[in-house]
């Protein structure tokens, strides 16, 4: 069993009891029942909590006369994701630029917290990740849906011949169960890499040289945090697209 971080433990002991409950009732059964919340869960929370309160300091210094920095860095963000949307779907992209974004906060944040003494980055887990994923997946399959119909979507698994149906479909498939493998395994790989490799430096030398690391592991939770947005627009382009 690993050992409960401190915000892990707080989590716990204010939340142990519905938390049981709710998993009681899905019929799922922690290993440890007064501890169901493990680590990487309630490094979610903070993740999520933290950036309800960021959206929430932001909202409320809105201002057109004179906007704060933190507005300024969210209407870049927003004008960044917009603008890339538009160049990969085209029009009408612009009602999947919330998702996206919050989609990209909370990635970055995930990637990003792990640097904080005594926190982890729930990215270095597999099943956050791999939660993403599926959350992406589900999102560009349902606005597939919404854009084309259940029959219109339907028709992309099939090919541009009839006859290839058969042989279309299961290829299909698998290449969009294979994106959910590709970007778990893309975003748990590079950032559980970057906590261990930081962490052993630290461990060896703990001035100076780990400040390059830290640098690195910035730099990668930013690349991987975009890469995991580009995708997923790229899908959504696909998945929404009346030629694919």
């Amino acid at each position: 069993m690993e050992p409960q971080l401190w915000i892990t433990d707080l989590f716990n002991r204010v939340l142990a009891g519905p938390v049981l409950g709710l998993l009681t009732l899905l019929r799922i059964h922690p290993n440890d029942p007064m501890h169901p919340i493990t680590n990487f869960v309630a490094m979610q929370l903070v993740v999520f909590l933290a950036l309800i309160v960021f959206f929430v300091i932001v909202r409320s210094g809105l201002s057109v006369e004179s906007p704060s920095r933190l507005q300024h860095v969210m209407e870049t963000i927003h004008g960044f994701v917009q603008d890339q949307s538009h160049e990969i779907i085209g029009h009408g992209s612009d009602r999947f630029t919330p998702f996206l974004i919050a989609l990209g906060l909370f990635i970055l944040g995930s990637n990003l917290i792990g640097m904080i003494p005594s926190l982890e980055s729930p990215t270095a887990n597999a099943a956050v990740p791999l939660g993403c994923a599926i959350v992406a997946f589900a999102y560009y399959h349902w606005q597939g849906i919404r854009a084309q119909g259940a029959l219109g979507y339907a028709k992309h698994f099939m090919g541009p011949l009839p006859a290839l149906a058969l042989l279309m479909i299961p290829i299909e498939i698998i290449s969009h169960l294979a994106r959910v493998l590709s970007l778990t395994i893309r975003l748990y790989a590079n950032i559980f890499a970057g906590d261990m490799v930081t962490l052993v430096f630290f461990s060896l030398v703990p001035i100076g040289v780990p400040v390059i690391f830290l640098g690195l592991h910035v730099g990668v939770s930013l690349l991987q945090a975009y890469i995991f947005v580009l995708l997923t627009t790229v899908y959504l382009s696909g998945a929404v697209s009346h030629g694919h």
